[in-house]
């Protein structure tokens, strides 16, 4: 008999995808969802397919993971984003290792594949992009830094060849929002942490993530797609580094958040201009 699975889930306010990531993890032995009070039909769409639903207010990408594993029944745990799909040959590939036995595994980890704008992308730094997402629980738990978290398990870790899908950003003006939002949540942990803001890094690191992404992991084999990821992905780090910028250039004892007066101006060619330049001759 298998070790059973509790699948994961943390949502707010997507209910444009949340049932295609529910119906992806029906072969789970429970599913278990954190909302963090979404306005829309999220939590409707999400009693659909469990019972095991709770609220609460949004800690962090890792708080919120921490918070759902303990609500997990099961001893193994399944992350998923709501924008997330278990692929059918990967749920087939997990169900063949758990039917064989996971031995001495405490996590696996596995590809994930991006659909953009009407495209699968396979080259770039969006692929593999290999996540650990399924572990032992009582061997693994959400680390890192926001909103950049990680799961990490004391114990040995398989690779599994099948992706999960993810449908990352509805249009440009999506990702543009969630590179504005992520770029504020790095600067200002790197501004807690006294990290100073260097004219090298807002000078340099833009165009070498630029380079990285769509050169060396090859991002020009994805046409158009790819140069406007690579394109984005520079503008965030721009982004990031600027906004670092900013965060201690208002720390300053001379910052004004609002501009002095200026002095009484006189146009050029009035009365009064010309009786002063009058007499200062």
């Amino acid at each position: 008999m298998r070790e059973k699975i509790s699948a994961c889930v943390i949502t707010f306010n997507e209910e444009r995808k949340i049932e295609r990531c529910l119906e992806s993890l029906t072969w789970c032995d429970e599913i278990v969802v954190i909302d963090s009070f979404s306005t829309d039909h999220t939590v409707e769409i999400c009693r659909r397919y469990t019972n095991k639903i709770f609220q609460n207010v949004w800690l962090g990408y890792v708080g919120q993971r921490n918070l759902v594993r303990e609500k997990a029944t099961f001893p193994w745990i399944l992350f998923l984003d709501s924008d997330e799909e278990v692929s059918d040959a990967l749920r087939d590939e997990i169900l063949d290792e758990f039917n064989r036995g996971t031995a001495e595994c405490v996590g696996y980890e596995f590809p994930r594949l991006v659909y953009y704008i009407g495209r699968w992308i396979h080259h770039g730094e969006w692929y593999p992009d290999v996540k650990l997402r399924l572990f032992k629980k009582d061997y693994g738990r959400t680390e890192g830094e926001e909103p950049h978290d990680r799961i990490e398990v004391a114990g040995p870790v398989k690779r599994l060849n099948n992706p999960i899908w993810h449908y990352t950003y509805d249009d440009i003006r999506d990702q543009i929002d969630t590179l504005n939002r992520f770029s504020g949540i790095t600067a200002q942990q790197k501004f807690v942490k006294e990290q100073r803001f260097r004219w090298l890094d807002i000078l340099f690191r833009p165009g070498f993530r630029f380079f990285r992404s769509y050169i060396l992991r090859g991002g020009f084999m994805e046409g158009t797609h790819g140069f406007i990821i690579a394109g984005m992905n520079s503008f965030g780090t721009f982004a990031k580094y600027a906004k670092l910028w900013e965060l201690e250039h208002r720390r300053m004892a001379t910052f004004h958040e609002l501009p002095d007066k200026p002095g009484k101006t006189v146009p050029p060619g009035s009365a009064q201009g010309k009786t002063n330049s009058a007499g200062s001759q």
